[in-house]
């Protein structure tokens, strides 16, 4: 009786090796270490930004346009509920993705204010945390282009024969990923304009 047990539990392992249901267990583990290391990266912009905007106020209040637009686009983030089962809604990653990139035009707006204030960009808390944020707008890029391929393998290998049966199965189904269009528009220099020129302040 154990023999036959044994030869069927090898008979199943093969069907399921055969039918890419390893593949597709080992393709999503990745799209979750690598989605995992996304969010990482915009939890740790999202932690700089406090700092950013309250060293800004000091030297800039009146900027209450652009700080608030921060402020409110960094709130937008951290109302958001970044799980793993995010990247299996599409909608809801759509979202995720719009609200990120709100943060990011928001950012680049205030860095640009900041160029108009020589005391702000002298001040050593702000050099610190510009450095800081530019290293992690770095991190994040390599982030998505690593999330990007990663889906991209999952979702071949729950799309193609035979594998696509097995995906049909067990229910795995393609992953949400981030659009060309969205790679452009956070690519996209912002477009500033000040209602008072700066040197008038």
């Amino acid at each position: 009786m154990p023999i036959r047990l044994y030869a069927l539990l090898a008979l199943v392992a093969a069907l399921l090796s055969g039918c890419g249901y390893n593949q597709i267990q080992i393709n999503d583990e990745g799209v979750n270490a690598a989605w995992s290391e996304v969010l990482n990266q915009y939890k740790r912009r999202a932690d700089l930004i406090p700092n950013l905007v309250s060293t800004v106020q000091g030297y800039a209040a009146h900027e209450k346009d652009v700080l608030t637009r921060v402020t409110e686009a960094r709130a937008s983030v951290a109302g958001m509920k970044m799980t793993p089962e995010l990247v299996n809604d599409e909608a809801a990653f759509a979202k995720f993705q719009k609200a990120q990139s709100e943060l990011s035009g928001a950012l680049s707006r205030l860095l640009v204010v900041a160029e108009n204030y020589p005391q702000l960009k002298a001040d050593a808390n702000f050099r610190d945390l510009q450095a800081q944020l530019e290293g992690t707008e770095n991190r994040i890029t390599v982030a998505r282009n690593r999330y990007i391929d990663t889906v991209r393998q999952y979702n071949i290998s729950v799309r193609t024969f035979p594998n696509n049966l097995t995906a049909m199965v067990m229910g795995y189904k393609a992953k949400a990923n981030f659009t060309v269009e969205d790679e452009k528009a956070i690519a996209a220099p912002p477009a500033v304009r000040f209602d008072t020129p700066a040197a008038a302040r």
